[in-house]
């Protein structure tokens, strides 16, 4: 409510009678009173007392940071040259030189001609410097990082092709081991060649995410390449032996040493060709071009058993809209292609994530995948089919005969699929279907 008082005063000049001028004859003029107005009205679209301020929207360009260490980045080229040409700091730290070296204009020849710094070597210290960023970013362990200071671009650049997670697990057993730079190599091969020999003799019993088990298989191979007994077969399972992490890699190689294991490796290596289960790469729009898809409630691996056996059963669709509803709430779920597997299954049927698909596949690629089960198929009885089951450190798959080896007779349920994200940058990512063995 804002009230308003308007007072007009009478002009000396004028009277009720106020006699004009202009035609001789008096004229009478109203009189003039005050006024009060009372108006109602609520402000709109005013400007307040205290306006918030504006957001500064604009961003002034930053380029990136410069690998070269602050202590010298004010050098000119003659400066860098002479750091490179004493050596005057770490090797981590004057290798990004050779780079700013490059942008100014100069080549390798160049620089090696004028620091002494061969090709091959400049090469060598600035992926070292690159492989060790990467270590650094992934882990906080300085003592591990520190541990290659010294010569560590030539262990380092040996280790530059596998992915970041594996590049922390070698770059810890190189150091713990002591090798050398052959050494580094023969264990970067090693990680990178194993899952290709899926199905070779004695794969099955060498754990892929670790890296001395995946150098002492590569010393088991080269050990069957040479007459049993001999000595260069003895010396390769002993290698074999000293590289290994895992108990049940030491167990079969100490029986290898102790010659056994002969009979043993015939009956796996039928079993890894014979155990096969459908594994699918998802495309990208693969679900929105779908003429029929299926929703399932998923369930974290790490969580239990209990989300998986409390994860909704009943999931119907109906109505007009074919509106889905299921028995009860749950928070996470997935839409997927109505695969022939898939659509077979009924009710019970959920999928399991996992973080991470080395935990479930040999050949794992480092990324999360999906496990479809069938939870009214939880009674074993196909030997050679995988079921859900828990484990020492979570849900895991095992194969069936192994469980009856066990007596086991009940599980979370049978595995039906395994599905793999759709990824840009795998060579084979549209490819359909692959098998597991």
């Amino acid at each position: 409510m804002v009230s308003l008082t308007a007072t007009i005063l009478k002009s000396p000049l004028f009277s009720p009678f106020t006699q004009s001028t202009t035609h001789g004859s008096p004229t009478r003029r109203p009189a003039t009173l005050p006024i009060t107005a009372n108006v109602s009205r609520k402000p709109q679209n005013m400007i307040p007392k205290n306006p918030p301020p504006r957001l500064n929207l604009y961003q002034p360009f930053r380029p990136p940071s410069s690998p070269v260490p602050p202590q010298f980045r004010s050098l000119d080229s003659a400066g860098k040259i002479e750091i490179l040409a004493g050596r005057l700091a770490l090797w981590f730290e004057y290798a990004p030189l050779i780079s700013s070296l490059y942008t100014e204009g100069l080549t390798p020849p160049n620089i090696e001609e004028l620091t002494g710094i061969s090709s091959i070597e400049q090469n060598r210290l600035i992926v070292g410097t690159q492989v060790r960023d990467s270590i650094a970013q992934s882990i906080h362990s300085p003592e591990l990082i520190a541990a290659f200071d010294t010569g560590g671009a030539e262990l380092l650049y040996e280790i530059r092709l596998l992915s970041t997670t594996q590049r922390v697990a070698a770059a810890t057993y190189i150091i713990d081991r002591g090798f050398d730079s052959k050494r580094a190599q023969d264990l970067a091969r090693a990680i990178k060649d194993y899952p290709s020999r899926r199905g070779d003799v004695g794969w099955l019993d060498f754990d892929y995410n670790l890296p001395g088990d995946c150098l002492a298989f590569l010393y088991y191979r080269q050990s069957r390449e040479n007459k049993n007994p001999s000595e260069q077969r003895t010396s390769m399972l002993e290698l074999a032996l000293e590289a290994a992490e895992s108990e049940k890699a030491t167990k079969k190689l100490e029986r290898e040493l102790n010659g056994g294991g002969e009979e043993e490796e015939k009956v796996k290596e039928e079993e890894v060709k014979t155990v096969k289960i459908p594994v699918v790469r998802l495309k990208f729009g693969e679900v929105a071009g779908a003429s029929s898809v299926v929703v399932l409630p998923v369930c974290k691996a790490e969580e239990g058993e209990r989300n998986v056996l409390e994860a909704p059963r009943e999931i119907n669709s109906g109505g007009d809209f074919k509106v889905v509803e299921a028995e009860r709430g749950w928070k996470r779920w997935v839409v997927l292609p109505s695969w022939k597997p898939v659509a077979a299954i009924g009710r019970g049927g959920v999928a399991v994530s996992f973080r991470d698909d080395r935990k479930v596949l040999p050949d794992g690629k480092e990324e999360p995948l999906l496990v479809v089960v069938d939870r009214e198929k939880s009674a074993v009885e196909a030997e050679d089919g995988y079921y859900l089951v828990v484990g020492e450190n979570g849900l895991k798959l095992k194969k069936g005969s192994v469980l009856k080896e066990g007596s086991v007779e009940k599980s979370l349920g049978m595995v039906i699929l395994v599905v793999r994200p759709p990824r840009e940058d795998d060579d084979d990512w549209q490819t359909s279907h692959e098998n597991w063995d």
